[in-house]
């Protein structure tokens, strides 16, 4: 062989040899499946978060760790198939939220799973014990039941005129029969009256914000829950378009143009949630990791939509916000 025909093929060579080697270690790479029943529309921050809890435990995307992201689009018969999509990958780690983990722990007892969830593990059938979960399954709770109270607080001094206050409340989750509760209670200590709307289904929606307007509600207090943590565009347009201020439990709903939220930060139990895959990937056991309770709370504050719905934010409200959204 000619001595110019050989350096070109040895630095063809060469040259693959880099991409071949990024190929295998791809391949080789600890995988951790993000699986959630819900749209992939507006949780970009969730994936975020993920890819940060992760690096806190020492992996980096791409460079020792891979994430697969699978989704449902609100469509929760897809999840069994996604979940063997997830295993046959195969994923050393899945992280879901309730639903998902439900479909994931019927389908494995082997995969480890780390579930981040508004609801009750113990209740929901995900862990045993927060101390000891056991089995294959552990993760972050993020209870906003409790930030019922403060969240009809908070949307009461933003909106001390509203008389009538809805409410919009899944029927349909234990989460949500114990959150109206807690409202009701609530409200009755400081004589505020409300109008309870309950959804099943999208098509409940458009009459609900209908019968809202006929009731003359100054405000709307929105139910924690996978339901509505969903639809937080859709409800934030909604309320805008029928110039009701409203409350929800998530920062992202604020982000999407809603007037205001309080309770657990759901990015952070996401955090968190990363932060248990990467100790499973290094060996721990989710029978030995106790079930984390979020524990950050945020009250956010929309500047811009309060302005459009002719709001005044008090200066003690606005000097309470963990963050404005101008």
């Amino acid at each position: 062989m000619r001595r110019r025909e050989f350096l070109r093929v040895f630095s063809g060579a060469a040259a693959a040899w880099p991409l071949a080697a990024r190929a295998q270690q791809q391949a080789t790479l600890p995988v951790v499946g993000m699986l959630r029943s819900t749209r992939a529309e507006g949780f970009a921050n969730l994936m975020e978060a993920l890819r940060a809890g992760l690096g806190q435990s020492g992996y980096d995307v791409g460079r020792n760790v891979a994430i697969e992201y699978r989704w449902a689009d609100d469509q929760p018969d897809r999840l069994p198939a996604l979940v063997a999509e997830l295993i046959r990958k195969p994923v050393a780690v899945i992280v879901s939220n309730t639903q998902a983990t439900l479909a994931a722990k019927a389908a494995t007892a082997t995969v480890p799973i780390v579930f981040v969830t508004g609801t009750d593990p113990i209740r929901d059938g995900l862990v045993t014990s927060f101390n000891r979960p056991g089995g294959n399954v552990t993760g972050i709770s993020f209870l906003n039941g409790g930030s019922s109270g403060k969240r009809l607080e908070l949307l009461r001094q933003l909106v001390p005129n509203a008389a009538t206050i809805a409410v919009l409340v899944d029927p349909g989750t234990a989460e949500g029969i114990a959150e109206r509760r807690d409202v009701e209670v609530a409200a009755q200590a400081v004589g505020q009256r409300l109008f309870v709307v309950e959804i099943r289904t999208d098509r409940d929606l458009e009459p609900a914000f209908a019968s809202m307007v006929e009731q003359k509600a100054g405000a709307l207090f929105i139910g924690a829950g996978a339901y509505f943590g969903g639809r937080l565009r859709l409800l934030a347009s909604l309320a805008m378009r029928h110039g009701v201020p409203a409350a929800h439990s998530l920062r992202e709903f604020v982000v999407a143009g809603g007037l205001m939220s309080y309770g657990t930060s759901f990015t952070d139990a996401y955090r968190q949630g990363g932060v248990y895959a990467g100790r499973i990937l290094k060996g721990e056991h989710p029978a030995d990791l106790p079930v984390q309770q979020a524990a950050k709370f945020e009250f956010v504050i929309n500047l811009a939509t309060a302005k459009a719905l002719g709001l005044a934010v008090p200066m003690h409200i606005h000097a309470a916000a963990d963050e404005v959204i101008e």
